[in-house]
C-alpha cells in the first residue's frame, strides 16, 4: 500500500471484547492454547501470524461457531462463551468470512438486508400478511440499507445486481455491507483484502477506517497484508502454533524477536523486517 493513515489514540478503558485463556482442541490436536487479549472500544485490532497459526479458529471461537475446551469470551462484561452465534449477533458481534459467504443468486440489496434479520421483531403472521409492523420494519430497513450502508460503501450502482455477476473485490465489499447491516458494536473481518489488487485494498482500508472513525464501530480483523495491518491498527496480536507470541502497538510487534522468528520461513531477516513494516520487497518493487 502506498497510502499511510494517521494513528488513532485509544484512551484506556475496559475492553469491549475480552478473550481469556482460550484453548480449542480437535481430537488430540490443540488449535489454540491459552490465547488471551483485549479489544478496546473504538480501536482497530489486528490478529496476524503465519499460515496455520490458528487465526480463523480464534475467529470461529469468538463468534460462536466453535466451543472452546477452556477459557472465556467476554463481551461488554458478559460471558458469552456458551451463547449461540445468532444471539451474539443480536448483542452486536458481527463478522465477515475468509471465503465469501453470500447468496450468489440474490441481489446485493437482498443480501445486505439479510444482515438485519437478527434484529427484526416481525412475527410470522405479520410477515405473511405484510401489514402493520412488518411493512414498517421493511420500509425502515430498506431506507437504512440504501441511504446509509450502500451509500457509505459506494455500491449504489450495483444494488440490484446479482452477487454472482460481481467481481471478487465488490463481493467482499457487499459482505462487509451485510455485516454492517447487523448493527455491530464489534465488526470482525476475516482477511478483508485477501485476493484484492492494490486499488481495491486501499479502498477497503479507507472503508475500515471510516467505519471506526465515523460510525464508532470497533474493528477486529485477521489479515495477511502487513502494509494495511501496520497502517491501520492500534493494537496487533501475533499468533503462532495457536499461542500468542507477541502483542502491542505495531512498532513494538515489528521489532519483536519472537515475531521475526515465527516468520523466518518467509525469507531472510532483512526481508522479514521490511515485510512486517509493510514495505515492498526488492523483488516486488521491480
Amino acid at each position: 500500500m502506498s497510502a499511510t493513515f494517521p494513528g488513532h489514540v485509544i484512551a484506556p478503558a475496559s475492553p469491549v471484547l475480552q478473550v481469556e485463556a482460550l484453548t480449542l482442541t480437535f481430537g488430540g490436536v490443540k488449535a489454540l492454547t491459552g490465547v488471551g487479549f483485549g479489544v478496546q472500544p473504538g480501536s482497530i485490532t489486528a490478529v496476524i501470524g503465519p499460515n496455520g497459526a490458528g487465526k480463523t479458529s480464534l475467529f470461529n471461537t469468538i463468534s460462536g461457531f466453535y466451543r472452546p475446551a477452556a477459557g472465556r469470551v467476554v463481551f461488554e462484561g458478559n460471558d458469552i462463551t456458551r451463547t449461540p452465534p445468532p444471539q451474539r449477533a443480536r448483542l452486536g458481534l458481527a463478522r465477515s468470512f475468509q471465503n465469501i459467504a453470500l447468496f450468489r443468486g440474490m441481489t446485493v440489496l437482498d443480501n445486505i438486508k439479510l444482515g438485519r434479520h437478527a434484529h427484526l421483531k416481525t412475527n410470522v403472521f405479520d410477515a405473511l400478511l405484510y401489514v402493520g409492523r412488518a411493512r414498517r420494519e421493511e420500509a425502515e430497513l430498506r431506507r437504512d440499507v440504501e441511504e446509509r450502508i450502500i451509500d457509505f460503501l459506494e455500491i449504489d450502482h450495483i444494488r440490484h445486481a446479482p452477487v454472482a455477476a460481481l467481481p471478487y473485490g465488490l463481493q467482499k465489499r457487499v459482505e462487509m455491507a451485510r455485516a454492517l447491516a447487523m448493527q455491530p458494536k464489534v465488526l470482525m473481518l476475516d482477511e478483508p483484502v485477501a485476493g484484492m489488487n492494490r486499488e481495491e485494498t486501499e479502498d477497503m482500508a479507507r472503508f475500515i477506517l471510516d467505519v471506526r472513525n465515523e460510525w464508532g464501530v470497533t474493528v477486529l480483523m485477521v489479515e495477511h497484508d502487513m502494509g494495511m495491518v501496520m497502517d491501520l491498527s492500534d493494537h496487533v496480536v501475533v499468533l503462532n502454533f495457536g499461542q500468542v507470541i507477541a502483542q502491542g502497538a505495531p512498532a513494538q510487534v515489528q521489532a519483536d524477536p519472537e515475531v521475526i522468528r515465527a516468520y523466518l520461513g518467509a525469507g531472510d531477516v532483512g526481508d522479514l523486517r521490511r515485510k512486517l513494516r509493510g514495505e515492498a520487497l526488492p523483488s516486488e518493487a521491480a
